[in-house]
């Protein structure tokens, strides 16, 4: 309103200075003197309105009291003008407008009647002599009441006019805003409803456009792939996933599940990809839909490998009474005769291997047990720090250690866990028979323990690491299958009942192996 005020004052003082100057009589020019008078108090009036604000805080009344001004002065420019016969009154409808709009019909209704009455009173004091039209010498006012009527009741009826027509359009201008307003805001629900699904999902989705850009990136697929938004919007899906490119290059809707793995991250998913089309069916790109399937992959592998220990367990009622019974009733003989015989060096030798090869059958048997039938075992709070020392000490004594072997133990001083005493040796002897086997000549037999956390459960963590010839990384998996072995005499076993009791205890196990630079085990048992 300030604006657009000052700006018509600059538009009448351009036209009142450009006539003044081109005027030859001075009469003339000194007529617009009052023409400048008021230019000058609208320029001090918008200059005022500028802190009106600061005063009257309620913006109804502001409006009210500038278009009373602004009405004041359109009558003072139109007396100065020639009155009655002035075309500045065609300036009463601006504030009429403005005040409709800003006010609703009731202000544009006040504002046409304030300006009927500054009009037809302006009218009426001229008709009847009151005040004279301020304009030339010699000015003869020759106008007869029917003029002066019709010209009042004319402007009368266009105020009135304006006034209905602006309260219509802005009544009008209202309701669509509010609808607007509230389509809006059902469209804003309903987007938000829709991010809501696409952001609450565990599934993966994605976006892409015909040029192979990523354009969007639900939080599900965050979580399973490992990449933030930011990281892939507007990138080449070809940079990112190198394997779709191919399924997202064809040219008919693939809807199937397949699985790949995600190098960085070692994830299998199960995908589908399906066109993006538009309103008008036409395709803009592709939708990419995905699961992380490294939990069902896993559960298969379990599912396989408890259906091949189940065939064993079944196996093993029949395989031990068939081993074992024989197995005693040549097992006592032979030690009796080999206390009460006399025997030469080559007889000697013999039994030896005789002997050895019932206990080494002994062993096989009782690991087969352990493996096909785990018995559920007394658990209490045990030291893993003294089962280390202990099995250290054992194996010192034991036919595989030599000289050669350097030890570096660093063990933490929370070892403490829940469990069998007997199994947690087992496991921590076995491993450590393992480490010192794979070095035959020399090499560094490290152990260490730390405190850990994995998915806010603490978790006491044991290394058992060697320098030895290492495993082939395509075997490093079978590892743990019963019954392989890279050994000459080995039974296949003891890595299997390692996991089968680390699992028991509710821990993890697992490998790193380089071939030729050693293999690191590592155990997770649960300390809470």
């Amino acid at each position: 309103m300030i604006f657009f005020r000052v700006v018509i004052a600059t538009f009448l003082l351009g036209i009142a200075t450009f006539i003044r100057i081109k005027a030859a009589e001075s009469s003339l020019q000194t007529a617009f003197a009052p023409v400048y008078f008021i230019v000058a108090l609208t320029y001090v009036f918008s200059f005022a309105c500028l802190f009106i604000p600061k005063i009257i805080k309620n913006i109804r009344v502001n409006i009210y009291l500038q278009s009373l001004l602004d009405l004041s002065l359109i009558t003072g420019l139109v007396y100065v003008t020639g009155g009655i016969e002035s075309i500045y009154s065609v300036f009463y409808p601006l504030v009429i407008i403005y005040s409709a709009l800003f006010l609703a019909g009731r202000g544009g209704l006040i504002s046409a009647s304030a300006s009927s009455i500054f009009y037809g009173l302006l009218l009426d004091l001229e008709y009847y002599g009151f005040i004279q039209p301020a304009s030339p010498s010699g000015y003869d006012y020759d106008f007869d009441a029917g003029y002066v009527f019709s010209r009042i009741f004319i402007h009368i009826v266009s105020f009135y006019i304006i006034a209905l027509l602006t309260s219509f359009a802005a009544r009008q201008e209202k309701k669509t805003r509010d609808l607007l307003a509230e389509k809006e805001s059902a469209f804003d629900q309903l987007d938000l409803l829709h991010r809501s699904i696409i952001e609450s999902v565990d599934t993966g989705i994605l976006t892409v456009d015909l040029h192979g850009d990523i354009k969007s990136f639900n939080t599900g697929a965050e979580k399973i792939t490992g990449f933030l938004r930011s990281e892939v919007i507007n990138k080449k899906i070809d940079n990112i996933f190198s394997s779709l490119s191919g399924m997202m290059n064809g040219k008919s809707p693939w809807k199937q599940e397949r699985r790949f793995e995600i190098t960085d991250s070692g994830k299998i998913l199960g995908c589908s990809v399906s066109p993006l089309v538009d309103r008008n069916r036409e395709k803009i790109g592709n939708i990419l839909i995905f699961q992380d399937l490294t939990v069902v992959k896993e559960m298969e592998r379990e599912i396989e490998k408890n259906k091949r220990l189940a065939f064993v367990g079944g196996m093993a009622a029949g395989l031990a009474h068939e081993i074992r019974n024989p197995l005693a009733s040549i097992s006592g003989p032979i030690q009796m005769l080999s206390k009460n015989l006399r025997l030469d060096e080559t007889d000697r030798r013999l039994m030896q291997i005789i002997l050895r090869g019932k206990d080494r059958l002994e062993g096989f048997v009782k690991d087969f047990l352990l493996l096909a039938r785990p018995k559920q075992s007394e658990r209490k709070d045990i030291d893993v720090k003294a089962i280390i020392d202990d099995a250290l000490k054992s194996l010192r004594f034991s036919t595989e250690w030599h000289e050669h072997i350097e030890v570096n133990k660093n063990l933490c001083n929370q070892t403490n866990i829940y469990g069998n005493k007997a199994e947690i040796r087992q496991v921590i002897w076995n491993l450590i028979l393992n480490a010192v086997q794979a070095m035959p000549e020399k090499g560094i037999l490290k152990i260490e323990t730390r405190q850990v956390f994995n998915n806010k459960k603490k978790y006491l963590e044991i290394l058992i690491s060697d320098t030895g010839c290492g495993i082939e990384e395509k075997n490093q998996d079978k590892v743990f299958e019963p019954f392989y072995t890279t050994k000459e005499n080995g039974t296949g076993l003891g890595m299997a009942i390692v996991n089968r009791i680390v699992e028991s205890h509710m821990g993890k196990v697992r490998i790193k192996s380089k071939l030729g630079k050693g293999t690191d085990c590592i155990v997770l048992l649960p300390q809470e």
